[in-house]
């Protein structure tokens, strides 16, 4: 349906940015970092959902329905979670994953 781009392509890149998100979601320590993979893998689901749309039900906006959804709520997921990021620097000065076990009340 888009020209010059198949259907192959669009999901080999959504599933790259899925999975360089699970990856760094593991491996990285700092909050920031994980915040940013937690955004690539619901980029790489919003990439999945207009794709699957377009060329299976090109007149139906379902799809893009369910990407704005998803935008919405990763909008919502990053206000909260960079909020929470600030508190938790102004209490123990560090946004490791490792240093927030040493949070006291």
């Amino acid at each position: 349906m888009i020209p010059g781009v198949s259907l192959l392509e669009i999901l080999t890149v959504s599933t790259l940015m899925f999975f360089i998100g699970v990856y760094g979601f593991v491996t990285r320590k700092n909050l920031i970092t994980v915040l940013m993979s937690l955004e690539l893998i619901l980029n790489g689901a919003a990439i999945n959902f207009a794709a699957f749309n377009k060329y299976l039900y090109p007149g139906q906006p379902d799809g893009q329905f369910f990407t704005l959804f998803l935008i919405a709520v990763a909008a919502a997921e990053v206000a909260l979670a960079i909020a929470i990021v600030i508190n938790l620097y102004r209490r123990i000065l560090s946004v490791d994953v490792d240093n927030v076990n040493t949070l006291k009340h």
